[in-house]
């Protein structure tokens, strides 16, 4: 069989095509869609993509054989349809709203091509997050109370959200069931808020989308990046974690948004809390997840809280692939083969991967930063997985990985990174949350 892969990351590839492309969300887009394409061009495999038009000057950043592109006039469907045919086998990373993933992996599996992102029962279960409640819940697992939110005049209903409020006492969180990341998730801490958020109900919510209520759980942003497989020696699916990543989440006490920016990877003490973490989910059956996913934690204390599942590649494979000892593509192919043999998997190095963003303080014209800034940044600083991209405003966004062999190492190539920024006369803008 040949081995031609079609690779569709859905925010830079056409899923935007027909409206503005949100810049922190194309730089985790882009950044994974340009990482996972190389990790598979180390196998030996043919790569198509497909890109947005609009972003057409960063195609030489991505080592594909062939990259066919998208405007507002082609149907993305349609397009993504007619490469799937084309080749053997696919990955996709997609959001699981408005049912996209599901969508996009249907089609793959109707077509019958060897799907080498997460199968169609995984998605299922990840794209719901009720339905992942249910499963940690099944599973005992540590979870937040988490409450479907009624349905009044096809937005939430407020009095519902207010008097679970009150019966908690604690700060709450609302956010899409089938959301993706921090995007449209809402924190409140005083009734106030809740008040001000449907005075623009609106502009907030979605007609009709279902949405949930769940307890604030105070502590540490983490994440798992795990493998799971079948094993032919075991006659079992089994799972492994590969990394525990600590997520750089800031809270807006604001408007109660919540954005992601990025993080590092491996946390401290991880061994510790690899063996606690491993410990408790040593009955749980990823079987419908078969190959590489993510799920979000809370550590506070000693306790540890599952939040959701990502039944797709997550922005902390940028990190992931810079710290194992083996290409995670590689360990991707071989679940998918059932050839997966638990070997020594180790963590050699240390990565934060970061959303910067930026404005230029003299207002130089963005194709003067495209043609001369960029080249010359890259050469300096080739960790720049995603350089500064300007989308729709004077806001720049940009995305930066590390690879060092320690916290201490990746944290000065951190630093070093911005002060040459500033002495270019760009201003970080990026909210900061400590990473230790």
């Amino acid at each position: 069989m040949q081995r031609n892969l079609f690779i569709f990351e859905f925010i830079s590839g056409g899923g935007f095509n027909k409206r503005i492309i949100p810049s922190s969300l194309f730089c985790e887009g882009f950044g994974m869609l340009r990482s996972i394409i190389e990790d598979f061009r180390k196998l030996d495999f043919q790569i198509t993509t497909l890109l947005d038009i609009r972003i057409k000057y960063l195609s030489y950043l991505l080592n594909a054989d062939s990259i066919n592109y998208i405007d507002s006039n082609i149907n993305y469907i349609s397009y993504f349809k007619s490469l799937v045919r084309k080749n053997n086998f696919c990955f996709i990373i997609a959001p699981e709203f408005s049912k996209i993933l599901k969508i996009l992996t249907e089609i793959v599996k109707i077509n019958k091509k060897k799907l080498l992102s997460i199968d169609i029962e995984g998605v299922n279960l990840g794209s719901s997050k009720y339905k992942t409640y249910k499963f940690f819940k099944k599973n005992k697992l540590e979870t937040p109370e988490t409450f479907k939110i009624p349905m009044k005049h096809r937005i939430p209903n407020k009095e519902f959200i207010i008097k679970k409020f009150i019966k908690f006492n604690s700060p709450i969180i609302i956010k899409p069931d089938d959301g993706i990341g921090a995007e449209s998730i809402l924190y409140f801490e005083k009734k106030t808020q809740i008040e001000d958020i449907f005075k623009n109900k609106s502009k907030i919510f979605n007609l009709g989308k279902r949405f949930l209520l769940q307890r604030y759980i105070e502590g540490k942003a983490l994440s798992l990046s795990l493998i799971s497989y079948y094993s032919e020696e075991k006659r079992e699916y089994r799972s492994k974690i590969l990394s525990i990543n600590f997520q750089n989440i800031a809270i807006s006490k604001l408007n109660g948004n919540i954005e992601y920016f990025g993080g590092s990877t491996p946390i401290i003490n991880y061994k510790t809390v690899h063996k606690k973490i491993s410990e408790l989910l040593k009955t749980t059956n990823f079987s419908k997840f078969q190959g590489l996913f993510g799920i979000d934690l809370i550590q506070n204390e000693n306790k540890i809280s599952f939040i959701e599942i990502n039944p797709r590649l997550t922005t902390s494979y940028l990190g992931l692939r810079n710290i194992l000892n083996k290409n995670p593509a590689e360990l991707i192919i071989k679940t998918k083969l059932n050839h997966m043999v638990e070997g020594a998997i180790k963590i050699e190095n240390n990565s934060f991967f970061s959303r910067l963003d930026l404005i230029h303080n003299k207002n130089l014209p963005y194709n003067k930063i495209k043609d001369d800034f960029i080249p010359e940044l890259l050469k300096l600083y080739p960790e720049f997985i995603v350089p500064p991209i300007s989308l729709n405003n004077n806001q720049l966004s940009c995305f930066v990985v590390t690879k060092e062999k320690s916290l201490e190492k990746s944290l000065d190539k951190l630093n070093l990174i911005k002060n040459y920024l500033i002495s270019k006369n760009f201003t970080i803008i990026t909210k900061e949350n400590p990473f230790l």
